[in-house]
């Protein structure tokens, strides 16, 4: 197989060329020869079967040309109306390349001045010797980096005593993760975010450590994590509270690895999210059960794919309605259309809800659901009667997106009527990078206990950055505050207003 990531010579990628169009016309000559055989085909059994081997192959080919010539990302080229022609000045220009200096504001700014050398300040043509001009330079900026360092801190919490002998008193020193622990909250917070912010597995930290100078294991590293997490376990479960309390909340589930000696369990990373946090819990199961714990008795609306747990529940507790994701549809629909040209009608009213969606956003919850009324509903009618009237085969690509829509429609058109659902969970999937990005570089977890800690940060760490906190400064004051006071929480939102 040619590897394209190393081979991108000229002729390598003609032969890669070639070859794929030698496939393709083998493909256009296999759907000739069913073609002709559906013409002479007699009975009804004959005619679906080659019907349907006819479809298979129009997919594949379709695919196989995007593969090679289509673009790669699902955005579509919306056609232009009322184009201006083309400026010649502009096209004439050439394209700037990269994007010029950044500010960096948050940085410290320390100035180094330059001074010549004493031979250098004398005068080539006279001899005479060169004055300072007063506020005279040439200045330049460059980014600088300075080395994560370690240090060793000795506390010597002084003693006091009283000249009678009654009394004995020792100054207080700094709160402990740990009682007699050697580790600061700061060093066990920046392990913390290393793993579930940069995603830096515990053996690399371990690594980068002996580098600095630092001689850790990841035994160690990981009894900081575990010791903050039983700090902060009471603002984990009030953060459950807080996003069950949103009157729509988004839920979505994402695959995650528990390695066990002898063979690893698919377990699974279940969220709920409302705009001000995001809750993870990480459960054997993907079942109605484990949706229904993550959900707990919770009484309002749930925007979700199509994963039937969620219905199931929805049927059996009755205490929720569902909302569907137009995001989940349209990708079927952009599938679809490489072999079925006609579903770029529905993609293009699919375009034009969300074009609405992006000029109501920060509009008060009255007028967004006036606009829903006046520009959306015309646009979900008349993506009904396109579906109503469109024919595909069922086991066909468009057959199965007209399949998924139909199975969901009640949970799509929901949003018409509630300004605060929105027209898709695409937020609740931002909101799982971290944790898909995570199960890539650490693999997941090693155990139960492992699950429980990596499900706790990622809901606090999420949260802050949803609540516009830094993770560590966040992570960093919740555990002081619970430290003194054992059983404080301390939400994102708490400290974001402060």
């Amino acid at each position: 197989m040619i590897d394209l990531a190393r081979e991108s010579r000229p002729e390598v990628l003609r032969e890669v060329a070639r070859l794929q169009q030698q496939e393709i016309e083998k493909l256009h000559r296999r759907l000739g020869e069913l073609a002709a055989l559906l013409a002479k085909a007699k009975g009804e059994d004959a005619t679906k079967a080659l019907q349907l081997e006819l479809l298979r192959l129009r997919e594949q080919l379709a695919a196989r040309e995007q593969k090679l010539f289509g673009r790669s990302s699902e955005q579509r080229r919306t056609p232009a109306t009322n184009a201006s022609p083309p400026d010649e000045t502009a096209a004439s220009a050439p394209p700037r390349r990269g994007h010029g200096p950044r500010s960096q504001p948050e940085l410290p700014i320390v100035e180094v001045v330059h001074t010549l050398d004493e031979p250098d300040q004398a005068c080539p043509a006279c001899g005479g010797e060169l004055a300072e001009m007063k506020g005279q330079s040439e200045d330049s900026e460059e980014i600088d980096v300075l080395e994560r360092s370690y240090r060793l801190v000795r506390h010597r919490r002084q003693k006091y005593r009283c000249a009678c002998g009654g009394c004995v008193d020792t100054a207080l020193g700094p709160p402990k993760l740990v009682p007699g622990g050697r580790y600061s909250v700061d060093f066990a917070v920046a392990v913390a975010v290393a793993k579930y912010v940069d995603h830096l597995p515990l053996a690399r930290q371990v690594r980068q450590m002996a580098r600095a100078g630092l001689s850790v294991d990841t035994q160690t590293l990981w009894d900081q994590l575990f010791a903050v997490q039983r700090h902060l376990l009471p603002t984990y479960e009030a953060l459950h509270a807080l996003v069950l309390s949103a009157p729509v909340v988004g839920a979505d589930e994402t695959t995650w690895p528990l390695l066990e000696k002898g063979g690893g369990k698919r377990w699974y990373a279940w969220s709920i999210a409302c705009p001000e946090a995001v809750f993870y819990r990480i459960d054997p199961s993907r079942s109605t059960r484990a949706a229904g714990e993550i959900l707990r008795e919770y009484r309002g609306v749930v925007v979700a794919d199509g994963y039937s747990a969620y219905a199931a529940l929805a049927r059996e507790r009755g205490t929720f309605k569902l909302a569907h994701c137009w995001a989940h549809l349209r990708r079927k629909l952009v599938e679809a259309e490489a072999a079925y040209p006609q579903a770029g009608e529905a993609l293009e009213s699919i375009a034009k809800l969300y074009a609405i969606e992006a000029e109501l956003a920060g509009a008060a919850p009255e007028a967004r659901r006036a606009a829903r009324h006046e520009r959306s509903r015309p646009l979900v009618e008349g993506l009904r009667a396109w579906l109503d009237g469109v024919r595909a085969l069922p086991e066909s690509a468009l057959g199965k997106a007209i399949a998924y829509a139909d199975g969901l429609w009640p949970g799509l058109v929901r949003f018409v009527e509630d300004p605060a659902i929105p027209i898709d969970n695409n937020a609740t999937e931002r909101a799982m990078r971290g944790v898909v990005l995570g199960r890539k570089n650490h693999y997941g977890s090693k155990s139960l206990r492992g699950t429980q800690v990596a499900a706790l940060f990622y809901s606090l760490v999420e949260s802050a950055k949803l609540a516009g906190l830094e993770p560590a400064g966040y992570l960093a004051e919740a555990t002081r505050r619970a430290i003194a006071n054992p059983g404080t929480v301390t939400l994102p939102r708490a400290l974001a207003t402060l």
